[in-house]
């Protein structure tokens, strides 16, 4: 039982940063790589704030969060000038960046050692179960629906959508794209923490080897497998592929032959996804070349 509550409670915090990522490279079209840095930044600054200064786990969440929003503009203000592949790349700096100082800033985030000890969340009084904490990633990630379909059904999302169809002509109609995009980072940037934070205090030790570029391309896979700019395509992307490695589990290979074996399967559902169904399972957009 504590097994399939474990892999529920993943299967939630990845599906919230999939339609977070999903709000930048499913409806703005911005090809986004630095993901998994704002994962990481939602985890150390939680696990942080809660250790050094005691702040309780809706404080820390919310500290995440902001700080996040923050280091959004570092990959937003650039997306002005920057497009297609020009944007990846500068989005994957961003990523190697922040990867860079978790690992080597070793006066706050103790490197490769990692922060171990993070408390469990406590709400009125009680620390949260697995069960509990399962309610709360759940929460999480049909909060991040909510709020990715409230800002892409709208106006709000009209103009994100002709964004990622011409820049250039949304400018020209007096569009603000900068506001946009920055709003749009900052939104996603902010889910993406959050589920960083949840992950911090579920897990209660954290290192930069839970974010690097490599979590970054598996959230990204997650939103192209799925389907980018759809309602449930995010969520049936990371039921997908977190559950690939768990079933492989199952099938008695060796640890060392069932992690390659997993990266060659995510690799070759990516690939055929893109060749036969370049929109995804369920997507609206594709990311085939225009």
């Amino acid at each position: 039982m504590e097994y399939l509550v474990h892999i529920l409670v993943l299967v939630s915090l990845y599906t919230t940063l999939t339609f977070s990522l999903d709000l930048i490279a499913g409806h703005c079209g911005l090809l986004s790589l630095a993901q998994a840095a704002f994962y990481g930044i939602g985890a150390y600054t939680s696990a942080i704030v809660a250790l050094a200064f005691g702040v309780p786990f809706p404080g820390a969440l919310a500290a995440a969060a902001g700080v996040a929003v923050l280091m959004s503009m570092a990959v937003s203000t650039p997306s002005v000038y920057l497009h297609d592949d020009y944007f990846a790349i500068v989005s994957f700096c961003f990523q190697m960046i922040v990867f860079s100082v978790l690992n080597n800033w070793l006066e706050v985030t103790r490197g490769p050692l990692g922060i171990s000890g993070i408390p469990q969340p406590v709400i009125f009084g009680r620390p949260v179960g697995q069960l509990e904490f399962l309610a709360l990633a759940a929460g999480l990630a049909v909060v991040s629906y909510l709020v990715v379909t409230r800002l892409t059904k709208g106006p709000f999302g009209r103009v994100l959508h002709a964004m990622r169809e011409d820049d250039v002509f949304s400018q020209s109609l007096g569009k603000n794209t900068f506001y946009f995009k920055t709003v749009a980072f900052a939104v996603s940037a902010a889910l993406a923490a959050a589920a960083g934070s949840m992950y911090a205090h579920y897990i209660s030790y954290i290192d930069p080897s839970n974010f690097t570029v490599t979590e970054s391309i598996l959230i990204l896979s997650m939103v192209i497998i799925g389907g980018a700019g759809s309602r449930l395509g995010p969520l049936l992307g990371a039921v997908t592929l977190v559950l690939i490695p768990e079933l492989l589990r199952f099938a008695g290979f060796p640890p060392s032959i069932a992690g390659n074996l997993r990266q060659m399967t995510y690799g070759a559902l990516l690939i055929l996804i893109l060749v036969v169904r370049p929109r995804g399972l369920l997507g609206s957009y594709g990311f085939e070349a225009k």
